[in-house]
């Protein structure tokens, strides 16, 4: 996926893009009288294609009963798309000739370019790339698969792919880093799943998978985008593709790949793709919108079921089956999921009560035995009456048997999920995967599959989230500290000398974007740091100063809790002497008295300077215990304070925050303001600033208070 640099041209232009995936025309350069050859193979899943096709070959006047062109220049039109199907050596001037005739698009199947590593084969990947730009020719590859638009039977491809099907409303596209498994994917049209687009990427020269989501998000055939991604360069590309998909109101499902250290090694190899901080793409993904998933199994189901389901009408869930088992299960994973399964309203009670023989439950999770299912008209009773709930905007049913008998009820959910104009979501149970009910479910506009319960909770709960995100709004908050405040942190980056800033610079920092920090008294002897003790008031803290010194307290410099002046002297040279010990003495400036802060809720807030990303900034519990509970929560700067908020509500300590234990409760609209500042200096300071921390803010209700704070500056450090 390697993108090389160069201008980029309008990043998403609709017409060149309509010209690749929706083409009027198109040319094959490479067709053969071998069957199994590319060219060949790509006519072939062009037999049922809506538009004009042609046929490149200057040695044959037909094959396979279609007439042959010698080239692009003879043919009666110019093709919106050209698919060169030749080997690597030709694809160049089959480039150039594509450009000279003004073709909107083409397709560069062969592989062994950029992706090789190879200089001379880079090289010739930014020829094609500079050709492309300077014709304003869309250009999919090298090393791609290729496409399929359903809608028109454009395939364009050499692989195996499932025949053409009318598309249902609900049709999903599928766009994909990786052509193999995206056309996997596709394969789900073989099981009932409806396909409106297979969009595969390759070497991503020029058109990438941020190309191909912009352009699904304003196609009417596609109603879902179910997205494999890998990574790229420039990841705020996918981030504005995904806002237009948001725009749209075109839910974007999302399964990112090479997410860990060997998965990121095999990218590079695989497609030269250039994986970048996880964190930062799951955070930049969750702002944009994007329905997240953390396996390929999920991935199409999700999509369809985001494809079906439409808006929420409420947030409970009503589940019935004919197993206690299946019911257990439900409740266990719609627990683990936060989502809610109220208990059925009178007049659904009632119904249940009067169909449900007396050894089942009424209770949701409903068990309404195999005497319900087996009555067309009770089980259409209890589902209609549980449907027709205002406290239900979906319904969960466990599918026991792949067998007629059960296919069969099918429609007596559908019917009752159409007239109340909500989804039923049918979790398959049978091992025979494929079984009777399977293509059903997946074809029935009102029905969802899910092949685990686990992932039917899960999309739910997605469900809920963004469709709370849509009614809430994502957080857009005017900045909330000092405009000037940016011009004032310039200078004092500028001033200060080194790679990192003293802990009273770095506060200094702080406090111009209105975060409260603990007062310094800088003194460079054990008496004026006894008098300065004895003037704030004990309990006090030392702490020597150092800009070389970045963990001032594994280095033996941070005196905590001084109650006397006897205990201040004693500390104070106890701080000199560890500037001593050290092998490389640091540049000293002295030592630094601070008043001891009562016991609180102790919260870090951080930031580092990703390079794809720009800022991030990360919030968690537990000061120095931080790195060890992992328990933390990250986001691209600047945040909103609803978006801080969110941050700190969603960490695991985060009941810490509501009195644990008697403790007063911490302020918590004041601390996401905390946390919107020092987002808004992250944001300001850019690339100047390679990381910056506060360990800890201490929180004990309304009093928050920086006590200590770490700025390196842009660059390198140790």
């Amino acid at each position: 996926m390697t993108r090389i640099d160069g201008a980029r041209r309008d990043p998403y232009p609709r017409e060149a893009m309509r010209r690749l995936v929706d083409p009027r025309s198109v040319a094959v350069v490479g067709v053969s009288e071998r069957a199994n050859a590319f060219g060949s193979r790509t006519v072939a899943n062009l037999k049922d294609f809506d538009g004009r096709l042609y046929q490149i070959n200057a040695r044959h006047a037909d094959l396979a009963g279609r007439p042959c062109y010698p080239d692009l220049a003879s043919l009666p039109e110019v093709p919106d798309c050209v698919v060169i199907a030749t080997p690597r050596d030709a694809v160049e001037t089959v480039v150039r000739d594509c450009a000279a005739r003004s073709v909107g698009a083409v397709l560069v199947l062969a592989a062994g370019f950029a992706e090789t590593a190879k200089p001379e084969n880079v090289a010739l990947q930014q020829r094609l790339v500079e050709i492309a730009r300077g014709a304003d020719l869309r250009l999919v590859g090298p090393n791609t698969l290729g496409l399929v638009n359903y809608a028109t039977g454009a395939g364009l491809t050499f692989s195996g792919m499932p025949v053409r099907r009318p598309l249902a409303p609900h049709a999903i596209g599928i766009v994909s880093q990786s052509g193999s498994l995206g056309f996997s994917l596709a394969q789900g049209v073989e099981r009932g799943v409806s396909v409106s687009h297979v969009l595969t990427a390759g070497n991503s020269c020029d058109v990438d998978v941020a190309d191909h989501v912009a352009y699904l998000a304003r196609d009417p055939q596609c109603r879902a985008i179910a997205c494999l991604f890998e990574g790229m360069a420039d990841p705020t590309r996918m981030l504005k593709a995904a806002e237009i998909a948001w725009e749209a109101d075109k839910p974007l499902v999302l399964y990112k790949i090479a997410t860990g250290r060997e998965g990121a090694r095999a990218a590079l190899s695989h497609t030269g793709s250039l994986a970048g901080s996880q964190e930062a793409y799951r955070a930049g993904f969750a702002r944009a919108g994007v329905v997240q998933v953390d396996t390929l199994e999920a991935l199409v189901e999700t999509t369809v079921f985001f494809a079906k389901a439409g808006r929420p009408r409420a947030r409970g869930v009503a589940v019935i089956a004919t197993s206690g088992g299946a019911t257990i299960i439900a409740a266990d994973k719609a627990e683990l999921h936060g989502v809610p399964l109220p208990q059925p309203g009178p007049e659904a009670a009632s119904v249940l009560a009067a169909e449900v023989p007396e050894y089942g439950s009424t209770r949701n999770p409903c068990d309404v035995t195999a005497q319900v299912i087996g009555s067309a008209d009770s089980l259409a009773a209890c589902t209609g009456a549980l449907l027709a709930d205002p406290l239900y905007g979906i319904m969960v049913t466990s599918h026991a048997y792949a067998y007629e008998s059960a296919t069969v009820r099918l429609p007596v959910f559908s019917r009752a999920a159409a007239a109340n104009h909500k989804l039923v979501c049918n979790v398959w149970a049978p091992e025979w995967l494929g079984g009777p009910g399977s293509r059903e479910t997946e074809t029935d506009p009102h029905l969802a599959l899910f092949h685990s319960m686990d992932r039917c909770f899960a999309a739910i709960k997605a469900w809920h989230r963004r469709d709370d995100l849509r009614r809430i709004g994502r957080d857009g908050a005017a900045r909330i500290s000092d405009p000037a405040a940016a011009a004032r942190l310039a200078a004092l980056l500028a001033e200060t000398s080194g790679t990192s800033l003293t802990e009273r610079e770095a506060k200094r920092a702080m406090a111009l974007y209105g975060i409260p920090v603990v007062e310094d008294h800088p003194v460079a002897t054990a008496a004026a740091a006894r008098a300065a003790a004895e003037a704030i008031g004990f309990p006090v803290v030392l702490k020597g100063e150092s800009p070389d010194v970045l963990h001032k307290t594994e280095a033996g410099l941070v005196k905590l809790n001084l109650g006397s002046g006897m205990e201040v002297e004693r500390a104070f040279q106890e701080i000199i002497a560890a500037f001593d010990a050290m092998a490389s003495r640091p540049a000293v400036r002295g030592v630094v008295v601070q008043p001891m802060i009562a016991r609180g809720v102790e919260v870090m807030v951080g930031a580092r300077h990703d390079p794809q990303f720009g800022p991030l900034v990360v919030v968690g519990l537990g000061g120095v215990l931080v790195e060890v509970l992992r328990d933390t929560a990250l986001s691209l700067a600047p945040v909103g304070r609803g978006e801080a908020e969110a941050m700190l509500r969603g960490l695991k300590g985060a009941a810490l925050l509501d009195g644990f234990r008697g403790a007063p409760r911490v302020e918590v609209a004041t601390l996401a303001e905390i946390v919107c500042r020092f987002s808004e200096l992250a944001a300001d300071a850019g690339e100047r600033i390679t990381e910056m921390e506060i360990n800890p803010l201490i929180c004990s209700g309304r009093r928050i208070v920086a006590a200590d704070a770490l700025i390196v500056k842009g660059g390198t450090h140790g």
